[in-house]
């Protein structure tokens, strides 16, 4: 699903600003995928706030530097997410008709949607339905997505910017669920030991400075939100306590973790203190809405039970974040990677998993 009309080109690359940084991968298929260039560059802080771009200047000099160095295609495809786009399930009768459909679906929307449409893109994928019953005639379940023209004008304004040109605009969640559908382990059957095909869903999370989630089963997505509880809220909390840059709050929630005793990590005691403080109570917080989350998608009428949870971005880097993460949603959490990252440190496959999943639809 798009935003914008691609255009077919020979080399693309999958674009992802989050608050500290600009990160891109150049995704080549082949009977497999293979990511050619890739990079991340810093952005300086306050460029980019909560899934929207603040500074255009400065974002447009970070992607600049970025695809110079890392010699990337200039055509991207971008990723989006911010609590701007608006996300919707709806159940409607069974129609074949593609014009009749979309009318439908146009007309729903419009009750549900907290935009004129007019001033709106719109696209809607069918996920899934309910067969025809005695009485009962067959029903579908799509998937809207909006998002206000001016939003999205906005934020490819500094792209174009620094010279690239914009072939492609999706939701950031929709990349990851691409990137990850293939590489979550099969379930085993514990009476037999052996694997079966999954009947459920998967929640995948991305960890980055906000939390993009999205409920799927197989590659279609059934339920996508994004939450501000991510890295980006515990960095600033560390930060503004012992007068850090972003930067640096980020280095200390890595070196820190979940998992070792505090007074085993090497540092001044004082910081080692406060970050994993920050730690506990940013991973709390988490947890806390992505439970809101979860009882949110299982109210609906057409949810499908969740199994697992698989986790990327860099979050889920950080050592014992998705240990916490699983305790906390009494589901099994893995910390997963596109095969194509895996000769990759894990910190920078994490990094560009969004990214080379925007890469893959060209």
């Amino acid at each position: 699903m798009q935003l914008t009309r691609k255009k077919k080109t020979d080399a693309i690359a999958g674009l992802e600003i989050e608050a500290d940084s600009v990160a891109a991968a150049e995704v080549t298929l082949n009977g497999s995928a293979r990511v050619g260039a890739a990079g991340v560059e810093q952005l300086a802080a306050g460029a980019f706030h909560e899934g929207e771009i603040a500074e255009p200047d400065a974002v447009a000099e970070a992607l600049k530097a970025l695809f110079s160095r890392s010699k990337l295609p200039k055509q991207v495809r971008v990723g989006l997410g911010n609590q701007g786009v608006v996300v919707r399930n709806l159940r409607l009768p069974a129609i074949e008709d593609p014009k009749e459909l979309d009318a439908a679906i146009r007309f729903q929307a419009q009750e549900q949607m907290p935009m004129p449409l007019d001033q709106a893109v719109l696209e809607h994928q069918v996920v899934g339905g309910v067969p025809a019953e005695e009485g009962a005639p067959a029903q579908i379940d799509v998937v809207v997505v909006a998002a206000r023209r001016e939003m999205v004008s906005v934020f490819l304004q500094p792209i174009r910017r620094a010279g690239l040109e914009p072939v492609g605009v999706d939701l950031s969640a929709f990349g990851m669920i691409r990137a990850l559908a293939d590489t979550v382990p099969p379930q085993v059957d514990p009476q037999t030991g052996e694997q079966r095909a999954a009947s459920g869903a998967v929640l995948y999370c991305s960890l980055g400075d906000v939390t993009n989630l999205a409920v799927a089963r197989n590659r279609s997505c059934l339920f996508t939100r994004v939450s501000y509880a991510g890295l980006g809220s515990i960095a600033e909390l560390l930060a503004a306590s012992r007068g850090l840059s972003q930067e640096h709050a980020l280095q200390w929630l890595s070196h820190v973790g979940l998992e070792a005793p505090v007074g085993e990590v090497e540092g001044d005691p004082g910081v080692v203190g406060e970050t994993r403080e920050a730690l506990e109570m940013g991973v709390a917080a988490l947890i806390d809405d992505l439970r809101l989350s979860l009882d949110y998608y299982r109210a609906q009428e057409s949810a499908i039970p969740i199994e697992r949870v698989a986790a990327c971005g860099p979050g889920s880097a950080i050592a014992g974040f998705a240990t916490r993460v699983e305790g906390g949603l009494g589901l099994p959490v893995a910390c997963v990677r596109p095969p194509a990252l895996g000769e990759l440190d894990d910190r920078l496959a994490a990094r560009l998993t969004l990214p080379y999943g925007l890469a893959l639809e060209h």
